[in-house]
């Protein structure tokens, strides 16, 4: 019987990917961060978006009471700036400012001490001391310091530091209640950043006969003046925004900006007096869009050396 030949045809090898298909699957994979990050945007809508949006409408928007309607006015944000709210709005970034700076000093001290130091686990303790004290505030925070700094206060008692001329319900005591929860905040702030400082740098500069002196003025302070200054901002935005503390611990002793809101919310100058409340949180938004325009940049500046 004759043999057939037969032959097998080779397998026919997948088509290339078009340029057509190539592209829809960088959509795709473009499209997916969009969907996966919706949850969190659909967050900052409702929960920041809305209550910016009402803010807004309250500052530009005046109800007459006897009638119900409302008009649109630019009154609210004109008051806003004048008189005893623009020198409160004055007062709280003056303290807002001092505390801002204080804090980074003794702070960066701080945080470098404990970088500096050789002692196991003192890091982690001082670190985890901030993380709890940079959180520690409002009204059992001012009680602390009234039980221990006030009038009749135990270290006041024990140190006559009412004789001196202290007294805690003053810009300075509040600045020292800032202090508190500030220096914290700015340890933590600062301490990645000085451990980007590489010890190659340092023996480097000491190889080339500089001092430590000349290291940290010439290195070690340009690089880190970024994190410096972004933690100076954070640390004024922290400061200009709290409101607890003071409130309890001052009331309407100080004029301060959180606390003038409460009282036009409140009523307790004047009635009807919310549309100058929006309008003075609207001023607070401005500052902290302000604040964050200088601190992202700052940010990203320092991550490029630092990392």
């Amino acid at each position: 019987m004759p043999t057939v030949a037969t032959t097998v045809s080779p397998p026919v090898p997948d088509a290339a990917p078009t340029a057509s298909g190539r592209a829809g699957a960088r959509r795709s994979r473009r499209g997916s961060p969009i969907l996966a990050a919706l949850p969190l945007l659909a967050f900052v809508a409702v929960f920041f978006g809305l209550p910016m949006l009402a803010v807004l409408i309250g500052a530009v928007t005046a109800t007459e009471h006897a009638t119900g309607t409302t008009t649109f006015t630019a009154d609210n944000l004109t008051r806003s700036v004048q008189g005893a709210y623009l020198d409160a709005l004055t007062s709280s970034i003056k303290l807002s400012l001092v505390t801002a700076a204080l804090g980074v000093v003794l702070g960066t001290l701080l945080a470098q001490a404990v970088v500096a130091s050789r002692l196991p686990g003192l890091r982690n303790l001082v670190v985890t001391a901030s993380g709890v004290l940079a959180n520690f505030g409002g009204v059992p925070l001012a009680f602390a310091f009234i039980a221990t700094l006030g009038i009749s206060g135990v270290m006041t008692e024990l140190l006559h530091l009412t004789e001196a001329g202290w007294s805690l319900y003053t810009p300075a005591g509040l600045a020292v209640v800032y202090l508190y929860f500030l220096i914290p905040l700015m340890v933590l702030v600062i301490a990645p950043a000085l451990d980007g400082l590489r010890p190659q740098w340092r023996e480097a500069a000491a190889n080339c006969g500089a001092t430590g002196w000349q290291f940290w003025r010439l290195i070690g302070l340009p690089v880190l003046g970024p994190s410096l200054l972004g933690g100076f901002v954070l640390l004024f935005g922290t400061a200009f925004a709290a409101y607890a503390t003071a409130a309890a611990m001052v009331g309407s002793v100080l004029p301060l900006v959180t606390l003038q809101i409460a009282d036009a919310l409140g009523g307790n100058v004047l009635i009807g007096q919310e549309g100058v409340a929006s309008a003075l949180a609207l001023d607070m938004v401005v500052v902290a869009a302000l604040v964050m325009a200088i601190y992202l940049p700052l940010q990203r500046r320092s991550a490029r050396w630092l990392r």
